[in-house]
């Protein structure tokens, strides 16, 4: 009895593995006759597990998705895996903080004492990034499904009106794309009807309406690059430079600071030490004048070293705060 469980498992763990298995492969693998491979099958099959089975001299099998939940099967990295990924969960701004608790809880209760010694020795705090907005779940399930649906969405939004459009009564017609991380919010990712350009919208403000549009054929995102592309237009660039999401603005400065006192707050720029007091600085921003302001945090004495617009960039902030510090 013993071997016959030992040898259900290692069946169960095979099938999960990938999506189809001939029935010879996996007699092989266990080194079982295919009559007995066929009983273990249906011994998985009385515990929940749907099994397809492809009849013929190529027959198979296969693990398809149940409309319940059966018993799973992990190895120990998976396991300890898994718990972090819920950990990390209730940072992730989707709405299901409380549900991944409880999914953790779950799966610590029915792991080996091993295991729930390494879980428990992992101390793992999510922090949501400053900003961070909470998207309702439903709404990310829905997007979600759109996305793959590939189906036009329809939603009302409740982000500022754009300039050029002004607050627009009808709904936003968008064809959805991707739904996309970043910085503690959810976004949607999608090519603008309206507009025909591509637009990000916070997830949080979106409110979905049924039924959903047409089907329609996938555009070609410019550059292919997902993470870029978002990157590039949070960064004020229409899309990835050079294949990569580069900053529309880019400077380079001396600073007189020592590089270890600049690195820390240099975010993604390059900190290259010229002297023990003095070090290099090259840094982007989404503007000139954003630039600038972002190297006045330094409160120190700043060479430019080009483009020359920075330069221009600090004359304008110079008249500018002049002005305020006037009034």
């Amino acid at each position: 009895m013993q071997k016959t469980s030992a040898r259900l498992l290692s069946l169960l763990s095979l099938l999960q593995t990938r999506r189809d298995w001939p029935g010879g492969e996996l007699a092989e693998r266990l080194d079982v006759s295919a009559r007995t491979v066929r009983r273990d099958v249906d011994r998985l099959r009385e515990l929940g597990y749907p099994i397809a089975a492809s009849k013929g001299p190529d027959g198979g099998y296969r693990l398809d998705s149940g409309a319940r939940l059966p018993p799973l099967l992990f190895d120990d990295d998976q396991a300890v895996a898994l718990a972090i990924a819920l950990r990390m969960a209730t940072g992730a701004g989707a709405g299901i903080e409380e549900a991944a608790a409880r999914a953790l809880a779950t799966v610590r209760q029915v792991m080996p004492a091993r295991l729930r010694h390494r879980i428990d020795a992992l101390e793992v705090t999510a922090v949501p990034p400053p900003g961070a907005a909470t998207a309702d779940s439903d709404v990310l399930t829905a997007l979600g499904a759109a996305v793959h649906a590939r189906e036009v969405l329809r939603f009302d939004y409740a982000g500022p009106p754009e300039p050029e459009a002004g607050a627009p009564a009808a709904p936003r017609r968008v064809e959805p794309h991707h739904l996309v991380a970043r910085g503690g919010r959810w976004y949607l990712l999608a090519w603008d009807l309206d507009r025909a350009d591509w637009r990000t919208f916070r997830a949080d403000r979106i409110r979905p309406r049924t039924p959903t549009g047409p089907r329609f054929t996938p555009r070609d995102l410019p550059g292919g690059d997902v993470a870029a592309f978002v990157t590039a237009r949070f960064r004020g660039a229409e899309a990835p430079a050079r294949g990569a999401a580069d900053w529309p603005c880019r400077g380079v400065v001396v600073l007189d600071l020592p590089a270890s006192a600049v690195a820390p707050y240099a975010r993604d720029g390059l900190v290259e030490p010229l002297t023990a007091d003095r070090c290099r600085l090259t840094l982007g921003s989404w503007s000139w004048p954003a630039l600038a302001a972002a190297l006045a945090q330094f409160d120190t004495a700043v060479e430019v070293i080009g483009p020359p617009a920075l330069k221009d960039a600090f004359a304008t902030l110079a008249r500018r705060f002049a002005a305020t510090a006037g009034q």
